[in-house]
């Protein structure tokens, strides 16, 4: 007996039932997969937004101009970050800089004249005559002939031509002052000598020539400013290249020549000594400082009136004030008072210029530049600007309140950047060039004047 046994059939609701909820489950389904797309979408929709949110306000950021030196005091808390992508940023404009100037330099030759003794290595019996502030006569020569990778021995490969003619070294018996009478007639007899014996200068007109001056009114060979605009300077010399200490903004006879404005002479080992027993973040116990002439009555026996009456107005006003430590008389250890100082008085005396710029740089005391017009050296290494005060003649009685100002907003800017050894650098003259020294700048600058040169200019046109 076989028994059938029957499946059991699904009735038609059942089935019915059974088709809706798998059609039901199936558009769950596709609705949450739909959910999933939209979810998605915002999110990147929203992350696109924010992507180009972001990209708009770091552009506005990365382009921001930095803030004035002047006004860092005012919100130096909100731009620590902006200052510090600046200065990023900065680094690499003058690790840029550096290159092109090392490019400017890499074929430039100088060759030096090799004139009798008595036109230069005579003087030098005198020990003052390579360490006084006139002295960069003899630091330049020495420096140029110290570096063969710039002299050249051969004169037909030369860019320049070095006259070294001391002139600053013929010290009076009187008062022990450079005399530099003898100037303009040794100085014309060196060029009456090279231009007999050597074709170069006839062939240029001395326009690649390069002489220093480096005395209260450069060219013009005196010490008095009325003399020395009268008596101008000297024809030979009209058409070369001077290197000078005096330099100001307005026409003056003085500076009516290709000219290059450089440092008075300071000898950087005496610097370093210095600063080896006073470092420069060392304590500063004296606020504002001067040492040097400063005329009761300005007006001397030959009617003229020394400094402008700056420095009489300097000493009458503020000789009380203990905050000012002025004093009338030499000091050889002066330096050490420099180094000790917040704020260095560096007022004109018969010339604008005046060694105590370079001294107070070199040994981190703020210069504050109280002369009218003066061109300082070397502004492209040197921001004066960022470093220095300037104070204007006729202001010098308000000193002690402009001082206060600064003192109280941004003297810790100021003294960060003149702290920058690459500042002290740039001013002081070594024995052999080195990279950013003073020398080194004067080449620079004679490289920006290569139209001048008649090997690089003349020869190729020929």
């Amino acid at each position: 007996m076989v028994l059938e046994v029957k499946r059991p059939t699904m009735s038609n609701n059942r089935r019915g039932f059974y088709v809706r909820m798998k059609l039901l489950h199936r558009h769950a389904g596709l609705q949450q997969q739909e959910k999933k797309k939209n979810l998605c979408f915002k999110y990147y929709k929203w992350l696109l937004w924010f992507s180009l949110l972001l990209y708009f306000l770091s552009s506005c950021f990365f382009t921001h101009k930095p803030i004035p030196l002047s006004k860092t005091h005012v919100s130096e808390s909100k731009t620590v970050v902006s200052r510090a992508l600046f200065e990023s940023s900065n680094s690499t404009f003058i690790q840029q800089s550096k290159n092109i100037n090392r490019g400017l330099l890499k074929d430039l030759k100088v060759y030096i004249y090799e004139l009798p003794s008595k036109y230069n290595t005579d003087w030098l019996a005198n020990e003052r005559c390579s360490n006084h502030l006139f002295a960069s006569e003899v630091a330049i020569h020495k420096a140029l002939s110290n570096s063969l990778d710039i002299r050249t021995f051969d004169p037909y490969e030369a860019d320049f031509f070095f006259v070294p003619v001391y002139v600053s070294c013929n010290f009076s018996t009187v008062n022990g002052f450079p005399a530099i009478g003898h100037a303009r007639s040794l100085l014309s007899s060196a060029v009456q000598l090279i231009s007999s014996n050597y074709p170069f200068w006839n062939r240029s007109q001395g326009s690649d020539h390069v002489f220093v001056a480096s005395h209260d009114y450069g060219a013009c060979f005196h010490a008095m400013e009325e003399r020395a605009m009268e008596d101008g300077i000297p024809e030979f010399l009209k058409r070369s290249i001077i290197l000078q200490t005096f330099g100001v903004k307005f026409n003056h006879p003085c500076q009516d020549v290709e000219n290059v404005v450089i440092p008075p002479y300071i000898s950087p080992e005496r610097v370093r000594t210095t600063l080896e027993n006073y470092p420069l973040n060392g304590r500063r116990d004296i606020w504002a400082f001067f040492r040097g002439k400063m005329e009761v009555h300005p007006k001397n026996i030959s009617g003229r009136y020394y400094s402008k009456k700056v420095r009489t107005v300097i000493w009458r006003k503020y000789s009380g004030d203990r905050r000012f430590y002025l004093q009338r008389h030499r000091f050889a250890g002066y330096q050490s008072e420099i180094v000790r100082s917040v704020f260095c008085l560096c007022p004109l005396g018969w010339a604008p210029w005046s060694p105590r710029l370079v001294e107070s740089v070199a040994l981190g005391c703020v210069p504050v530049i109280i002369a009218d017009g003066i061109r300082l050296p070397f502004p492209t290494a040197v921001r004066w600007s960022e470093i220095s005060l300037t104070v204007a003649e006729k202001d010098v009685a308000n000193l002690g309140t402009l001082l206060d100002h600064v003192a109280a907003t941004n003297l810790s800017a100021i003294q960060k950047n003149l702290w920058d050894p690459d500042v002290r650098r740039a001013l002081l003259f070594n024995d052999r060039v080195q990279e950013g020294d003073a020398t080194w700048q004067v080449l620079y600058a004679l490289a920006r004047k290569l139209d001048r040169s008649y090997r690089t200019v003349r020869l190729p046109n020929q």
